[in-house]
């Protein structure tokens, strides 16, 4: 009798228990799901800009685009098409028989759009210009930085022969983005050891950065440069800064393919004031 007595009390016991559990199991299951609208509210206002993974751009709301600025740019920066006008073709093709090492290959088509950041503009237009050569062969110095772009006789200055640069004064350190260059576009010439610097200094001994070298064998005694030699056209050679900053450009070169002479038809630097 007493075992069959502790049979129930055993079995009940164990019912009991089973019961405890299951309930116990019931409630656990439900908690992510009373959860789960919390944690959407809390992740909702995070979806008004979604990262763009392979294009680099980020959408916030309907109609509205902003692109990531690059590398040492503040984050969410809005970057626009540069507005470079490009004065007319002077030549078709390019020529074949111009022996340069490390010559870059045309690309056959327009240029595909610079992106910098809202409000970059051209501030080098009307700058002052010096030069290592102080009277220059042709034409007067302001001319680099007046705006014309053209080709035709009046519109280029033409220093002396060896290493010569131009140098232009912004007035104030800018982050500089982009910069465009026109050697002399009205023949199809390849300009030796073009060289672009930056600094804080006139002198160049402060904050000097190296933004473009096709030396490749240091014989202008700027640094072996890694960049590629290139022909002149009428799109001028668009050289991506990567927003260095600085007061002063200087532009290198030590003579072209046709004579021992150095061209500058048209210098932009674009950039923003530093703030």
């Amino acid at each position: 009798m007493k075992q069959s007595w502790s049979k129930l009390l055993f079995v009940f016991v164990c019912t009991v228990l089973l019961m405890s559990c299951q309930k116990s199991s019931e409630q656990q299951n439900q908690q992510p799901a009373q959860q789960t609208p919390q944690r959407q509210q809390a992740a909702a206002p995070a979806q008004g800009i979604v990262q763009g993974q392979s294009s680099g751009q980020t959408t916030s709301q309907p109609g509205q685009t902003t692109t990531t600025a690059p590398a040492g740019q503040a984050a969410n920066v809005q970057l626009v098409q540069l507005d470079i006008k490009l004065p007319k073709p002077m030549f078709v093709g390019t020529p074949t028989n111009i022996a340069v090492l490390n010559l870059e290959k045309p690309l056959g088509k327009p240029r595909p759009p610079f992106l910098a950041p809202a409000g970059t503009r051209n501030v080098a237009f009307k700058k002052a210009v010096s030069s290592s050569d102080e009277q220059p062969v042709i034409g007067e110095l302001s001319m680099i930085t007046d705006g014309d772009k053209e080709a035709a006789e009046g519109s280029f200055v033409e220093l002396g022969p060896k290493l010569q640069y131009v140098m232009i004064d912004l007035k104030a350190r800018h982050n500089i983005y982009a910069l465009v260059v026109w050697h002399y576009h009205k023949q199809a010439v390849v300009y030796h050891d073009f060289i672009v610097q930056v600094a804080d200094d006139s002198d160049f001994i402060s904050n000097v950065q190296t933004v473009f070298n096709n030396d490749i064998d240091n014989s202008s005694g700027r640094g072996v440069g890694k960049d590629m030699s290139y022909v002149e056209t009428s799109e001028g050679k668009l050289i991506d800064a990567k927003g260095v900053q600085g007061r002063y450009v200087r532009l290198y070169s030590r003579g072209n393919t046709a004579n021992e002479l150095n061209h500058y038809i048209e210098v932009e630097v674009y950039g923003r004031a530093v703030q």
